[in-house]
């Protein structure tokens, strides 16, 4: 494991010891001469009158002229649009700073006008002090408002100019992507495309056979040998053997140690080194081609573009292979069966190589003779065959997808796998055809981005992994991490900060998005009230503040000072609940007020919702006061035994909409504060927790009653649970059909222990019964037969006698 290591630091340092010099060579060479710039509006103000405002600016007015002139004339190319946009974005943020200006001094001046009262209506009049006041405050703020007003109706005029620009090239890119070229299947087109590409070929074998050429350039060369050797070299080992040493490292990392996060991750991180060693060694190439003066235009864009292509190509295999690993043991990011696993790496490894072909076409093409011509056939070829890795893929995705349809674990990526095979397959058959017939812009529209996206897809999913790893490596839970929630959150804040890459992806251009997101932060305005993003963090920041202030409050007055008072549990309680409540109400408030949002445009609106809210939901208002009523009145308390329509049990918890209550077989019923206020409640602990147990006894006819009644009495006075002051009171209530009846009540000092002091009260009496010889008599009846002549008994048939006997069994013939 040391040996790889080794030869890859060798690797990197021997590169990193050329790039030294190669540094001080670039850093030793002449500096181009400064291009002039265009002037921005800070710096056009440094130069104008401080006291001009921007919106009144020279430059302004001609840049405002002269974008009305080209939008109206519709004529300008892409780039010189863009270049416009630039501009009136600049004056736009201009403008949006010069709206802010005075802000602070003309909230005071509004402050000290509407302290100085209403205004005089017509016809009336006021202290001459007051009315100077007044005049002089009106004048100072109207001066202070000019500027701001003009400020606004230029940032709408910049704004409105911004987006008729946006307008115009999303014509033009329109336009060029519907545009019909020649068409690729015509073979008259055939050889001049196959011409220019061979007469490229040989124009960049001559380029670069320039250097061997006299014995002038072979010198310069030559003169360079031992630092052309060594790039050599260090190209050779990170084209070629720096992969090698890195799957040997990769191969017994995975078979030595078990796999965990942490050696998910290492070996995530080998992969990404991988990847980028070939890059280096591209670039090294590059710096040889250089080192040894090949000129020329094609050996140029050959310099540009290789970089690039193995990039993607290698970009390509390194996401097919982290998504769709080798090894059947691990988990793919997509449900693909392991010995599908392979093709759909090579499909994706094809299409890496396709997308660089392409944009190496898009670089070349514009060298040949016939542009449109050779860029339009080599297109067809290239989106031909994209096509049918695309239309394969999909089958494969589909397959995967409705296999794993019925799986439930997999059901979420089933339902990605069979969309995003049906698209594929959509996209395989169309693109092809599109191109046939000459519409090549609009068939890599489709194409490109759909390979694009499928990769997107694929990163996020990597993302994600490690995003997970990394978790569980921190917390120590193994793979258990990994579907835990923060994860979880994280993946899902990675899917939707892709979203801007799935836009550029699809043609949505950075400036757009950059417009897109300047409007959500200037937020949106209701009923008078402006609402942003930063607002709303204001106010999400201010109140979570406030909640933990209110929850570390409330754990101090439980703590340290409700204990030391003489409340109840039930008192605690509702005083918790208060602050809680009231802190939150607060909390609410001062947030409100920190992110600057006015209530009193909302005014109109709440009230017509509280109207709506009123209808619709007046069960739960209902509820919630009465919650609050209970909270205040307390009528019941946690821990109470109560009876509240049935349901008997104790008080575990009350809130503002319900109140729950545990049953005596640990049930928990639900009722609504709103039975408990209209309804009728039996508190049997709401004063105290004495109760009354009425027990009754039968004792057989003949007894002494008086005796009865004695004994009853001594064994109620005996238990220690009955309260003697009321004492127990036993009734002799009656004459029963089989006993004398006599009736038992008792005061106990805990109703609580009601059913164990009764079972021990009927244990005393019935010991005592039995020692004083009295009787508890049961029920008897005395049976008339008025037929008895009907009734007999019959014998039934006896059973002949057997000739076995039981411990023998039966003989069988």
């Amino acid at each position: 494991m040391i040996r790889p290591l080794i030869r890859i630091l060798t690797a990197l340092l021997v590169w990193g010891v050329l790039a030294l010099p190669l540094a001080a060579q670039d850093a030793t060479a002449p500096q181009p001469s400064a291009s002039p710039q265009t002037s921005t509006p800070s710096s056009t103000a440094q130069t104008q009158n401080a006291a001009t405002p921007a919106a009144e600016s020279a430059e302004w007015v001609e840049l405002a002229k002269r974008a009305r002139g080209v939008i109206d004339d519709g004529a300008a190319s892409v780039e010189a649009l863009g270049t416009l946009r630039s501009d009136l974005v600049r004056w736009r943020a201009q403008f949006s700073v010069d709206r802010e200006a005075g802000a602070e001094r003309i909230a005071t001046l509004k402050t000290q006008i509407e302290a100085l009262g209403p205004a005089p209506q017509e016809g009336s009049s006021e202290a001459p002090d007051i009315a100077s006041q007044r005049a002089d405050l009106n004048a100072q703020l109207e001066t202070l408002m000019a500027p701001v007003r003009l400020a606004q109706a230029e940032f709408a005029r910049a704004d409105g100019l911004i987006a008729e620009t946006d307008r115009l090239i999303e014509q033009d890119r329109t336009k060029r992507v519907l545009e019909k070229g020649p068409a690729p299947l015509n073979p008259v087109n055939w050889l001049p495309t196959v011409t220019a590409i061979g007469s490229w070929l040989a124009a960049f074998g001559r380029e670069m056979w320039q250097p061997f050429a006299t014995p002038t350039d072979r010198a310069v060369w030559q003169s360079r040998g031992v630092e052309l050797g060594l790039l050599i070299f260090v190209a050779v080992m990170l084209l070629w053997r720096s992969g090698v040493w890195l799957a040997r490292l990769r191969d017994r990392i995975a078979r030595d140690e078990a796999d965990s996060a942490i050696v998910r991750i290492i070996l995530l991180g080998i992969s990404l080194v991988r990847l980028i060693l070939p890059v280096l060694g591209l670039f090294a190439i590059v710096r040889i081609l250089q080192l040894m003066g090949a000129e020329g235009p094609r050996v140029a864009v050959a310099t540009t573009t290789l970089p690039i292509m193995g990039l993607v190509t290698l970009l390509a295999r390194w996401l097919a292979l982290q998504a769709l690993p080798r090894r059947e043991t691990v988990e793919a990011f997509l449900p693909v069966a392991p010995d599908r696993r392979a093709e759909a790496r090579r499909h994706a490894l094809m299409l890496g190589f396709l997308l660089a072909c392409a944009f190496a076409v898009e670089v070349i093409a514009p060298t040949s003779a016939d542009p449109a011509v050779s860029r339009a056939v080599s297109h067809f070829v290239i989106l031909t065959f994209a096509g049918l890795i695309l239309f394969r893929l999909g089958q494969l995705f589909l397959s995967q997808g409705l296999a794993a349809r019925d799986d439930e674990a997999e059901g979420f990526w089933a339902q990605v796998l069979r969309f995003l095979g049906r698209a594929l397959i959509v996209v395989g058959l169309v693109t092809p055809v599109i191109s046939a017939v000459g519409y090549v812009n609009l068939a890599g529209a489709i194409l490109w981005p759909s390979v694009m996206s499928l990769a997107l897809i694929m990163l996020i999913g990597i993302l994600q992994g490690l995003a997970f790893d990394i978790y569980a490596a921190v917390t120590r839970r193994s793979d258990a991490g990994r579907d835990a929630l923060t994860p979880t959150l994280i993946g899902f804040a990675l899917a939707i900060a892709s979203a801007p890459a799935f836009a550029m992806i699809w043609g949505v251009r950075g400036t757009v998005l950059a417009e897109w997101w300047t409007r959500f932060l200037r937020g949106f305005t209701i009923a008078g009230t402006d609402i942003s993003p930063a607002s709303f963090m204001t106010f999400a920041i201010v109140f979570a503040l406030g909640y933990m202030i209110v929850r570390l409050l409330k754990g101090v007055l439980r703590i340290s000072v409700l204990p030391k008072t003489k409340l109840d549990t039930g008192g605690t309680n509702a005083i918790l609940s208060g602050t809680g409540y009231l802190g939150i109400t607060v909390a609410a408030l001062v947030a409100i007020t920190a992110a600057g949002i006015n209530l009193s445009g909302l005014a109109i609106v709440a009230g017509a919702l509280s109207v709506g809210i009123g209808f619709g939901l007046q069960t739960i208002v209902q509820n919630f006061v009465s919650g609050v009523i209970l909270l205040i009145e307390r009528p019941i308390k946690l821990g109470d035994w109560v009876n509240v329509g049935g349901v008997e049990g104790f008080v575990r918890e009350i809130s503002v909409r319900s109140t729950r209550i545990e049953t005596f077989d640990r049930q928990d019923v639900i009722v609504p504060n709103a039975d408990l206020i209209s309804g009728v409640v039996t508190n049997y602990t709401l004063q105290n927790s004495s109760g009354r147990v009425v027990l009754t006894v039968g004792v057989a006819y003949g007894s002494d009653t008086r005796r009865v009644e004695k004994i009853l009495t001594e064994v109620a006075e005996a238990h220690p649970m009955v309260v003697l002051n009321p004492g127990p009171l036993v009734t002799f209530d009656g004459f029963g059909a089989d006993s004398l009846n006599f009736t038992i009540r008792v005061v106990l000092r805990d109703i609580l222990f009601r059913p164990i002091v009764a079972s021990e009260l009927n244990h005393g009496i019935a010991e005592r019964f039995k020692a004083e010889d009295l009787e508890i008599p049961f029920a008897q009846r005395d049976i008339w037969l008025r037929n008895p002549e009907v009734l007999r008994t019959t014998a039934p048939d006896t059973a002949p006698p057997s000739d076995h006997t039981p411990d023998q069994p039966p003989e069988t013939t």
